[in-house]
């Protein structure tokens, strides 16, 4: 495993802790790591690293958002 895949994995877990706790009550944890995960492979290779975690986080809840029809 290289830094940056490390670096990307903590990444990656900080968002589903954040939105799993944020969206509990209506989402299960699996749900919103399958959000998270499928939105990581989406931002991979097409925004600047230093942007993962902001963008990740956006497109994130944005989906989570939208899986609870509330977008």
């Amino acid at each position: 495993m290289t830094v940056h895949d490390h670096h990307t994995d903590d990444i990656t877990d900080e968002v589903r802790q954040w939105l799993s706790r944020e969206f509990a009550p209506s989402l299960s944890e699996a749900a919103v790591n399958d959000i998270v995960c499928a939105a990581h492979a989406e931002l991979d290779g097409q925004i600047r690293p230093d942007a993962m975690g902001e963008m990740l986080h956006r497109l994130a809840r944005f989906r989570v958002l939208r899986a609870l029809g509330t977008q």
